[in-house]
């Protein structure tokens, strides 16, 4: 039996014992940076199994190491374990058990699928050269993000550039596909926050007030042509107010206006002259009409880009792997993700895991109450990620 025989039949054979792991964890998740149960956790499954190289990292992560028979290079795997600020609407006996706390971008199955992944490895690892690296990082989901916390650890920075590899659930994706993309993939992502001061007054008087809502309207239609009029064409980018808060009544116009909203895009240099220009654009504006325009910029995670050598390596051998029919090419997508940080450092490949099923009804979107998955994507990621791993090592 070759290699890659070989893992296909550990992974069938070993997944529905990691079913129940993602399952322990959809159960009980936790919020960004408070994953210490789930930590605690996912410590106990890998000593189970015999890894005992962990180290902690970004204090509720994991960095554990699975050593080869012999000497080699090293590739590292990474998975988020931290959940979102979502009450549960599934009606499944796995559902959260803790109040407005879900697992609703699948970070469950990430977990569950490395810890897979290093059932595997441990079965495999006399056969190997080199050495596997397993992340289990906490706060994707938080700006400016686990990443960047983990870059900073000495365990993490001893490690010199080295290939990385991350996978993550896309429900839009058939289970048993997988989806790649060379260079740029995903947005940068930076949080704005602005707050437009006037003079409030009754409603029917406006002649004595200095209407911050009109200001605050003005604004957001101006920013616009940050992307329409100052952008170039060729970079996606986007600019999106998600939240205006105007606290005044039927009858009463506000001293202040709260707007929030994200600017993405996959370029750093227009990344940094866009936030300039919008900063210039809602202070002389509101100025302009009589009012003030404070803006608050947290600053948040890169552009995420896949190394095109690696990524259209690791696409032949997914193809290999699952099928060509089964390894889909993928457009670039404005969502963010904190494994851009180590994107922008080392050879990184970022790619999608099929978890959608229309017959079974599965398929509600990220970051939503009744978010799911085809839970046999767990041996298919877990198979799929050693297969990368091993021919990474010895390529």
């Amino acid at each position: 039996m070759d290699e890659r025989q070989k893992i296909k039949r550990l992974a069938a054979q070993y997944a529905p014992e990691f079913v129940s792991v993602r399952r322990y964890l959809h159960q009980h998740p936790e919020l960004s940076f408070q994953e210490h149960r789930t930590c605690t956790y996912l410590k106990e499954q890998l000593l189970s199994l015999g890894v005992t190289d962990i180290v902690s990292v970004a204090e509720t992560g994991l960095l554990a190491t699975i050593h080869g028979g012999r000497a080699g290079k090293t590739v590292l795997l990474r998975a988020d374990i931290d959940a979102l600020p979502i009450q549960e609407r599934n009606a499944v006996d796995y559902v959260s058990k803790n109040d407005g706390v879900m697992h609703a971008c699948g970070h469950d199955a990430h977990s569950a699928s490395l810890l897979l992944c290093a059932k595997i490895l441990m079965e495999l690892k006399e056969d190997f050269s080199g050495s596997v690296k397993l992340l289990f990082q906490p706060a994707e989901e938080l700006s400016p993000g686990g990443a960047s916390a983990v870059i900073r650890e000495k365990a993490y920075t001893a490690l010199g550039s080295l290939p990385h590899l991350g996978q993550h659930v896309r429900p839009d994706i058939p289970v048993g596909k997988v989806g790649f993309r060379s260079g740029k993939f995903m947005a940068s992502m930076d949080e704005l926050f602005l707050t437009v001061k006037g003079k409030g007054g009754h409603a029917a008087m406006p002649e004595k007030t200095i209407d911050p809502v009109l200001i605050a309207s003005h604004i957001i239609v101006a920013a616009q042509q940050l992307v329409s009029r100052r952008a170039d064409p060729k970079i996606p980018s986007v600019l999106s107010f998600g939240k205006v808060i105007a606290d005044g009544a039927i009858n009463v116009i506000p001293d202040e206006v709260v707007i929030e909203g994200t600017f993405r895009t996959l370029d750093e240099d227009w990344r940094k002259t866009a936030l300039g220009q919008l900063d210039k654009l809602v202070t002389t504006l509101a100025e302009a009409m009589g009012g003030r325009c404070e803006l608050k910029i947290n600053h948040g995670y890169p552009h995420l880009k896949n190394e095109p050598v690696l990524t259209e390596r690791l696409k032949a051998l997914a193809e290999d792997y699952l099928g060509k029919e089964n390894v889909l090419g993928l457009d670039q997508w404005m969502a963010a993700e904190d494994f851009a940080y180590y994107s922008q450092q080392n050879p990184a490949c970022f790619y999608m895991l099929g978890v959608g099923n229309a017959e079974k009804h599965i398929g509600s979107g990220l970051h939503t109450p009744t978010f799911d998955i085809d839970e046999s994507a767990l041996e298919v990621g877990g198979g799929l990620m050693v297969w990368l791993a091993l021919s990474t090592l010895s390529a």
